[in-house]
């Protein structure tokens, strides 16, 4: 396995000292990890891959009739605050 070097500061490394019982590599690994996760979900979207996907999305919509989304939000947003309001009354 490759060696990074890490270098800190005086005060950092006298903090760090103070518990002992860490595995200071580990928690240095880990971060480093969380880090790549979190710049690799940034990365550029392929625009083919993202319109492949919105298709497929589309093509798992579907209708319900006598049902709009729109008119069941604004029923709920009338009905905030009101206890037991958000049954569908059947």
């Amino acid at each position: 396995m490759p060696v990074v070097t890490v270098r800190v500061d005086d005060d950092l490394k006298r903090k760090m000292e103070e518990f002992r019982g860490v595995n200071w590599s580990e928690v240095t690994r880990a971060a480093i990890e969380e880090k790549i996760r979190e710049i690799e979900l940034w990365r550029p979207i392929d625009p083919e891959a993202l319109r492949k996907a919105s298709q497929r999305t589309d093509a798992l919509r579907r209708k319900i009739e006598g049902w709009e989304s729109t008119v069941e939000i604004r029923r709920w947003r009338d009905n905030a605050g009101t206890k037991g309001s958000h049954s569908r009354g059947d």
